[in-house]
């Protein structure tokens, strides 16, 4: 009887009682639009084609101008690939000319569409402009058709009504024979969930309490406290602060210059992650928050002023203009180049920085695009009246805060006049007595002397006076005189100081704004040279998107005196139609919650990206993200309250060889933690954290040994110390979120960890396991001190009994208790560590003129030993 399922390895025909494998069919031959067009516009089409006169008179850009060829005859012979010029040209290296040669594989693939006949699969247009054509092909690409909320699939596992990421990711894994794993048990879910919602471990309390809620409504309660916690801002802000770019200093040149305000951007973002602010609006302010609101500045309500506040992310691309040194020309132009950078990689998800001096090599965005985008961008970042970037930024002082500082002037003003006037006094009574010590017939010459100007003294005059210095009493050296006016009048002027410091602060906010009525042309540059500029070009889109979605320009100057340009360019982006941005955030999201996105490279959607893993369900999320409102925790909870997410870590032989890279999502990915939660998780379970939130940076220095320490650098030229370098107590144990970013000074303990790199942004970041992380956990002045805090925590908590002390411990870096083998393995440690300190030197000696501390006792040393292995283990740095 023949079998009613076939392996799909083979087809098995059963033919005279015997079994044959048949072959497998035939492979389809390379199609023109989506195999061999790519390779042409990758390495031959800028000459070939775009250009308004073809080199060699040989167009590439359709298969009639191929077949038709140019000066040398026809690039290639229909069904002879061994015979066609265009494979003798590539095979020998001659083109393209320069170091980029087609690969082996990609010659292979035009020698078999041409041996097939060099076909065309679809009808192709009857003429094509000189230029940079844009074909139906390349409209027909995924990431740029419709947004479609798809239908939820159901399956006899997945019925509608389920959540509908599990129904999406079901359908996929059941055509596979496959299914989820079970459900992880609950302390790995709550870790899991708090570090990924606040990039901290939860605490002991929270552990039990979620462990013993028995209700069906015990996970959504907690995903809900997580998200309301104000460290869900700090740490959902972080993750766009990297896209960013968010740095606290300039970059661009070798000195690096502080950024003093940009902290301001980084507090805005935090509280809008905490507010829930709708995402469209969050796109608006970032990009022309300027453009929603009217100056002055300093008048708007706290809401209106966040909108202003939110350009500073218009301001986070390096600028090294600000250094006497630079080459203004080309260090503005920089400017412009990385913003649009940031912009495109940040919303298109395309990378739009490859067509800066050509056209794109593989998706449909033409040069022109580029300058398109950065015309938008030009009225406020004028290359022809540039603002140096420290004096890019809006005062806050209101009208109501110089009016009492006015006030307070006057105030201090009075004391400021009583105090010359006793000084004055102070003077004059001073020089009558060292007067009175002259003889009687010298006094009036000495005081009409000292009297006279100086410049206008005569010879005689001046020599009186040098020969009686004592009648030089000033207000400099009156203390030299009478000490006790001198203190009085001290006290005076510190009165008048003290008075002052009750003015309003002026405080200064970086920002983008334009100069209404000034708006430059923009021109495109020839090879990206700004020395060669080319045709003007005015402010748009995406051309692939002009026929659908076309970037609509204000005719007219806004109300606030600005091209709305800017606000053109956010509408255009935030348009519910547009095929890219929503797509492009819940894939970052995907990402940030499961390891890697659904499209596994985040910032390029385009031919050399990956495909969408799922595109039905990346679809439904951004439709749904968009109809809810743009709501970041409403995706959240979507997300985080499906199975796929509460799925243990356990592998399966079956899966593995199906999807040995999990991305059916078969199970949940082990991760490590970045390097925030490394460095917050162990400040929080040494009970040293910091949770002070908002303000001016925790500053970063060098120390002497090179390593990038927290401090306040306090040296001369020569980096000699010139005194105490520490910042104020408990601002070193802050979340690193608040730790000072110094593009050229990353923290050492947040940089071996693959901290983010502005470059000019960071769309995805690295998570390695290398050497310096081994040292820095083992040997780090960091980690040994927080291994000493937990272990004075855990023996305040636990008292002296030493499995009390390893189960408070465990508790506190795990969540759980530990197992009887577990325990008593710790415990035979600490007996060993403890025996093996008693043998050694309690301390080293102290530096010279400082007192010798009380040594710690062995059993001390060996508890911080264990919980300095216990911060190291691989259980506390991955997240199951």
């Amino acid at each position: 009887m023949v079998p009613t399922a076939l392996p799909s390895v083979a087809l098995i025909v059963l033919f005279g009682g015997s079994v044959i494998a048949a072959e497998p069919p035939a492979k389809a031959p390379p199609a023109f639009n989506t195999d061999v067009r790519p390779i042409f516009k990758a390495y031959c089409t800028e000459c070939h084609g775009e250009a308004e006169k073809p080199k060699g008179a040989l167009d590439l850009r359709l298969q009639r101008f191929i077949l038709k060829g140019g000066k040398s005859g026809p690039a290639v012979t229909a069904g002879k690939a061994d015979e066609s010029l265009l494979i003798e040209r590539v095979k020998s290296g001659d083109m393209p000319p320069g170091k980029k040669k087609l690969t082996a594989a990609e010659i292979e693939t035009l020698r078999k569409w041409i041996a097939a006949g060099a076909k065309v699969e679809a009808p192709e247009p009857e003429t094509l402009s000189i230029g940079f054509p844009i074909t139906d092909d390349d409209r027909r690409y995924w990431a740029f058709q419709p947004i479609t909320r798809s239908r939820v699939p159901a399956t006899k596992t997945t019925p509608a009504a389920s959540n509908p990421v599990d129904a999406f990711l079901l359908a996929k894994l059941s055509d596979r024979g496959l299914s989820f794993a079970p459900i992880a048990d609950r302390v790995t879910i709550i870790r899991r969930v708090t570090f990924d919602l606040i990039g901290l471990p939860p605490t002991p309390e929270e552990v039990d309490a979620f462990v013993n809620d028995k209700t069906p409504e015990a996970y959504a309660k907690l995903v809900n406290r997580l998200l309301a916690s104000p460290q869900y801002g700090e740490r959902w802000g972080r993750h766009w602060l990297d896209v960013a770019g968010y740095a606290d200093s300039e970059g661009g040149a070798p000195e690096d210059p502080i950024r003093t305000n940009a902290w301001k951007y980084r507090d805005y973002v935090i509280r809008s992650f905490n507010a829930d602010k709708p995402f469209d609006r969050f796109i608006r302010e970032q990009l022309a928050g300027d453009e929603l609101v009217k100056p002055p500045y300093a008048e708007l309500s706290a809401a209106d002023l966040d909108a202003v506040v939110a350009t500073g992310f218009l301001r986070m691309a390096p600028d090294g203009s600000g250094v006497a040194s630079a080459d203004q020309k080309l260090a503005r132009n920089q400017v412009l180049t990385e913003t649009v950078k940031i912009t495109a990689s940040a919303f298109l998800g395309m990378t739009v920085g490859c067509a800066q001096c050509h056209n794109h090599r593989y998706d449909p965005i033409p040069q022109t695009d580029f300058y398109r985008l950065r015309a938008a961008f030009e009225p406020a970042y004028n290359l022809t009246a540039w603002v140096a970037p420290a004096s890019r930024q809006v005062s806050l002082y209101t009208v109501a805060d110089k009016k009492k500082a006015t006030e307070i002037e006057v105030d201090a003003a009075k004391i400021d006049a009583e105090r010359i006037k006793k000084q004055d006094e102070f003077i004059e009574a001073t020089f009558e007595k060292e007067l009175a010590k002259l003889p009687m017939e010298m006094r009036d010459k000495a005081k009409l002397a000292r009297n006279t100007l100086a410049a206008k003294r005569t010879p005689e005059q001046k020599k009186l006076m040098q020969d009686h210095p004592s009648l030089n009493v000033s207000a400099g050296s009156l203390y030299l005189y009478d000490s006790k006016a001198a203190a009085e009048l001290k006290k005076m002027t510190e009165a008048a100081a003290e008075v002052r410091k009750k003015k309003p602060v002026e405080e200064f906010v970086r920002v983008l704004t334009e100069v209404p009525g000034k708006v430059p042309t923009t021109f495109l540059h020839h090879r990206g040279d700004p020395d060669q500029p080319k045709d003007a070009v005015s402010p748009g889109g995406l051309a692939v998107l002009d026929g659908t979605l076309p970037l609509k320009l204000s005719e007219k100057p806004l109300a606030t005196g600005t091209t709305g340009r800017r606000l053109a360019l956010a509408n255009w982006l935030t348009d519910p139609k547009h095929p890219l941005t929503a797509r492009v955030l819940v894939n970052r999201v995907w990402m940030l919650h499961f390891g890697k996105g659904l499209v596994g490279t985040p910032g390029d959607f385009g031919r050399l990206g990956e495909k969408p893993t799922h595109p039905e369900l990346l679809d439904w999320l951004a439709a749904e993200f968009v109809e809810k409102g743009w709501s970041m925790k409403a995706l959240h909870r979507q997300i985080l309250l499906s199975n796929a997410y509460q799925q243990s870590t356990m592998r399966e032989t079956a899966k593995d060889s199906v999807d040995p890279d999990n991305r059916l999502l078969g199970r949940f990915t082990v991760r490590r933690l970045d390097a925030e939660s490394v460095r917050d998780g162990m400040l929080a379970v040494s009970g040293k954290l910091n949770l002070k939130a908002g303000g001016p940076p925790v500053p970063v220095m060098e120390d002497d040994a090179g390593l990038i320490v927290i401090g306040k650098a306090n040296r001369d030229g020569a980096q000699y110390k010139l005194g105490d370098e520490s910042v104020p107590a408990g601002e070193e144990s802050r979340r690193s979120v608040y730790v000072q970013m110094r593009r050229s000074k990353p923290l050492g303990v947040l940089a071996a960890f693959d901290w983010a790199t502005a470059e000019p942004n960071c769309e995805v970041r690295n998570s390695s396991t290398a050497t310096p992380q081994a040292l820095l956990l083992l040997n780090g002045d960091f980690t040994a001190a927080q291994a000493e805090a937990f272990a004075e925590r855990v023996r305040k908590e636990a008292g002296p009994e030493l499995k009390s002390q390893v189960s408070q411990a465990w508790r506190l870096i795990y969540g759980q208790t530990p197992t009887e083998k577990e325990l008593a393995g710790a415990v035979r440690f600490l007996g060993t560590a403890t025996e093996t300190f008693r043998k050694l030197p309690a301390q080293p000696l102290p530096k010279a003129g400082t007192k010798a501390p009380e040594p710690p006792t062995p059993e001390v040393r060996a508890l911080s030993a264990f919980c300095q292995a216990l911060l190291s283990s691989n259980r506390f740095l991955y997240v199951d």
